[in-house]
């Protein structure tokens, strides 16, 4: 499960994402839709680690996703995505 709660995300003065509260069960396929410039790439970046919230959190499975290895988890969310594979089985470490 991927979880948001509050997140917000700040580039100095422009706030890209604010107050972001979202759930996505395993096995749903979810959709990500808005215009340009609404924060979705910015989203995702905090969900696989590559940048830090200003405040709230993202975690995945229970781990906040400031504790993922950067490398690692791009990798990972690259090889799902064209795979298909269990994500819940990597993200407990097996």
């Amino acid at each position: 499960m991927i979880e948001l709660t509050g997140l917000t995300k700040r580039y100095r003065a422009r706030t890209a994402v604010e107050d972001l509260t979202a759930r996505v069960e395993p096995g749903r396929v979810t959709g990500f839709l808005g215009p340009n410039g609404s924060g979705k790439t910015t989203t995702m970046r905090c969900v696989l680690g590559l940048t830090r919230p200003t405040a709230g959190a993202a975690t995945v499975l229970g781990v906040p996703c400031t504790e993922l290895a950067r490398t690692t988890t791009s990798l990972e969310a690259a090889y799902y995505a064209l795979t298909g594979a269990d994500v819940e089985y990597r993200a407990r470490g097996r």
